[in-house]
């Protein structure tokens, strides 16, 4: 261990800590502005917008976040990751803080887009930088923790755009943000570092000092690639209106709608990955496919809970099933990247990542439009109670994949255990 701690020990959770901060920016931007949709359909002190207008406003931002996915892979395995992810986050901190400029709804528009851009780049190279600091032993613990921030930001960059938009105006809480996110890129450019060769070289290899066998299954690969195009319609369409609905639903106030949006789905999620994250790990010992299990027995769990949100018709119901649905939805999502991890090469565990974050926004993306358009002729409530039959259905892909393709027993075959067991 070298004198600033960084080959080993407390550095390695230093970096984890580092980048939870700068995910907890890049969801809490990326939220604020559903919690301040009813505020911009006012025309006074709001610029007049319509359901379908604001569809247009959230979609925007998935569909350039998913164009973009593929190339943030890219060179995320081909740079510093520290390059990339710092000059991420500056860049869309700055677009952050522009928001709070806006005065018509085309720049509304092509700032989520812009934002879209930039937010892209950060997952596929941070998580590759959590794999390269962590091995075998601390690489599950590592990610869970990171993926614990997507909650934390989604809660408070709702909550707070929420709050200090109905009392501050709407524009207020993208100045909070998109200040505090530039001042975080510029002093973790002094303290967050790349690992040094011998570090990397040894969260990359076993317990005899080998590099461990890899394997590529293209075919699971294609399988949670599409289940997770369906889980993240579900989730998008939710981060997406969930405010608005119960802001017209239940007729509460824009602060109330919010947190209340983003505390009982959000809060439950970080119970539900700590839980999915314990339950594969367990199941991953006794079978090859434990982790997509996990995720499946998460999509199963969670389907009435959604057709209960949006087919109640009491504000307790709607939020107890708003909460457990936020829990199953987090045990799917504890395994996203670990199972994916699982049948890909290590050099290439940034392009899955960027890959699989393309795909799945563009069907969340067209989602929430759907359902904002949707509005011309359907309730939300129907529409919400309706998607629910998306996460059965790819539950059964998930449950098909994992017998055809990983349904033998863990050391069974062993350039899959090696990988599994380097986790």
């Amino acid at each position: 261990m070298t004198r600033d701690g960084r080959e080993s020990g407390w550095y390695k959770w230093a970096v984890v800590a580092m980048l939870w901060l700068v995910c907890f920016f890049n969801y809490a931007d990326r939220q604020g502005i559903f919690s301040v949709f009813p505020l911009l359909e006012q025309k006074d002190g709001g610029l007049g917008l319509s359901k379908q207008q604001l569809a247009l406003i959230g979609s925007a931002f998935m569909w350039v976040y998913a164009g973009s996915g593929w190339l943030a892979g890219i060179v995320g395995d081909l740079l510093r990751r520290k390059t990339v992810i710092l000059g991420g986050f500056l860049f869309w901190s700055v677009i952050t803080l522009t928001f709070g400029f806006a005065t018509e709804y085309w720049h509304l528009v092509a700032l989520r887009a812009v934002e879209g851009l930039g937010e892209a780049f950060y997952f596929p190279a941070a998580m590759a930088m959590i794999s390269a600091w962590h091995g075998k032993e601390t690489r599950s613990k590592a990610m869970g923790i990171h993926q614990s921030s997507v909650y934390v930001g989604t809660i408070a960059g709702g909550a707070v755009a929420g709050v200090m938009g109905e009392h501050l105006g709407w524009r207020s809480s993208f100045f909070l943000f998109g200040g505090l996110g530039i001042l975080v890129a510029v002093v973790l450019l002094v303290f967050l570092k790349e690992p040094s060769g011998g570090q990397l070289a040894a969260a990359n290899t076993d317990d005899s000092g080998r590099k461990p066998a890899t394997a590529f299954n293209f075919p699971m690969v294609t399988v949670l690639a599409l289940v997770f195009i369906g889980a993240n319609s579900v989730a998008s369409i939710f981060l997406a209106w969930t405010p608005t609905f119960l802001h017209d639903k239940f007729t509460m106030s824009v602060s109330r709608a919010s947190i209340y949006a983003s505390a009982y789905l959000q809060t439950f999620s970080i119970l539900g990955v700590l839980f999915g994250g314990w339950l594969a790990d367990r199941l991953v010992r006794r079978f090859l496919g434990g982790r997509p299990m996990t995720q499946a027995i998460g999509l199963c769990c969670g389907m009435p809970f959604i057709f209960l949100v949006g087919w109640s018709v009491q504000i307790k119901v709607t939020l107890f099933a708003l909460a457990l649905f936020g829990f199953f939805k987090g045990v799917y999502d504890s395994n996203i990247w670990a199972s994916v991890h699982d049948v890909v090469p290590a050099e290439r565990r940034a392009t899955a990542v960027g890959v699989m974050n393309s795909i799945s926004w563009f069907g969340g993306g067209l989602a929430a439009f759907l359902i904002g358009y949707g509005t011309k002729w359907f309730s939300m409530s129907l529409m919400i109670s309706t998607v629910s039959v998306i996460y059965l259905i790819f539950a059964f892909v998930m449950i098909w994949g994992v017998g055809r393709f990983m349904s033998g027993r863990s050391g069974s075959n062993p350039s899959v255990q090696n990988e599994i067991r380097e986790r």
